[in-house]
């Protein structure tokens, strides 16, 4: 079988930045994008589902995957044109994210600075629309190709047929139809720096950067997260584990009226983004731990695993503080990571 490899039984363990114990019925290590429709009909002979992992940085498992679990390895980058002003650069789905941000800064190329540092992989990155301090990879992307399930073909879809949102895209919505295996980014080799993102400049003046340049702010990013985000090889955890809820701006004020010093940011069409962080430090959890789950004492919004907690023990610590916050604000928290084996709004 070319273009890719089969294992039965394989641990996930090792598979997920929250370290948690879980097992695949199968795992297949596709080197090939047009490997991928073969694949898909052995998987279909099973009857079973089919989970696409990058460096499962954005998942929980709440159990074990009864299905096929398919990692991409194809990590391949390269410049497709450049035009002098901008370039388009193509990234295969394998590759790590952050590489692909360093790889693009040392040619002088402007735009992923901000979001330094994001675990996972490339081909996680339009999924999930990942951002950090005030930029998303949406905003860059020219083309996404990804392998369509139903058709068993590799598909071509521009920035505007990816139905981009905050932390959401077609890819999200529609996760058991595509499989993303290449991104194609337009980025600028000049372009105004987006500073103004809590502690960007306080940071970049620590560092005695007067005049920042892209690699300047990749930096600063980086020490921010570092300092501020427990590191997943040394504390299993998979980032922000909640959205930021985005609520209409009257609500917004009521709730700030209530509760001085909650942050509040655009959140697109008069709407406003809470800060979740906020709130759930606010309801106490901040630090908080209960056997092997907790929450981290760095950041409210991380959700970790101090050894061996089960992904269903820190599931229902997350449900724990969704309903705490929705108890106090009236504010439903959304769970960033996919969840594995279980539904977070079913308690059952």
């Amino acid at each position: 079988m070319s273009g890719y490899q089969l294992a039965e039984n394989v641990s996930l363990a090792g598979r997920n930045t929250f370290r948690v114990a879980a097992r695949a019925a199968m795992m297949a290590d596709v080197s090939r994008a047009d490997a991928l429709a073969e694949l898909f009909e052995f998987a279909m002979l099973r009857e079973g589902p089919v989970l696409v992992l990058g460096e499962g940085s954005n998942l929980l498992f709440a159990g074990d995957f009864p299905g096929v679990a398919i990692c991409l390895t194809m990590a391949g980058v390269r410049i497709v044109r450049d035009d002098g002003d901008t370039a388009l650069v193509r990234a295969d789905a394998g590759m790590n994210w952050n590489d692909l941000v360093a790889w693009t800064l040392a040619r002088g190329l402007c735009g992923l600075e901000n979001m330094a540092l994001i675990p996972g992989t490339v081909g996680a990155a339009p999924i999930q629309n990942i951002g950090a301090y005030g930029v998303e990879v949406g905003e860059f992307i020219e083309t996404v190709e990804a392998f369509q399930r139903d058709t068993g073909q590799v598909k071509r879809l521009s920035a505007a047929d990816c139905g981009f949102g905050y932390r959401d895209s077609l890819f999200k919505r529609e996760a058991d139809r595509w499989v993303v295996t290449a991104v194609e980014l337009r980025l600028p080799r000049q372009r105004e720096l987006r500073l103004d993102y809590a502690g960007v400049r306080e940071e970049l003046a620590a560092m005695g950067v007067a005049t920042p340049r892209a690699v300047h702010v990749a930096e600063a990013i980086s020490r921010l997260r570092t300092r501020k985000l427990p590191n997943p090889a040394l504390l299993g955890n998979a980032g922000s584990f909640f959205k930021n809820p985005v609520v209409d701006a009257a609500t917004a004020e009521a709730l700030q009226a209530a509760n001085p010093g909650l942050p509040a940011f655009p959140g697109g069409d008069g709407k406003r983004k809470l800060s979740a962080a906020w709130m759930i430090e606010a309801c106490g959890w901040k630090g908080f731990r209960e056997g092997d789950a907790g929450v981290a004492a760095q950041h409210a919004l991380v959700l970790v695993n101090h050894g061996h907690a089960t992904g269903r023990q820190l599931l229902e610590l997350a449900r724990r503080v969704a309903a705490s916050v929705r108890e106090r604000f009236g504010v439903a928290l959304e769970p960033e990571p996919r969840i594995i084996g279980a539904r977070f709004d079913d308690p059952a």
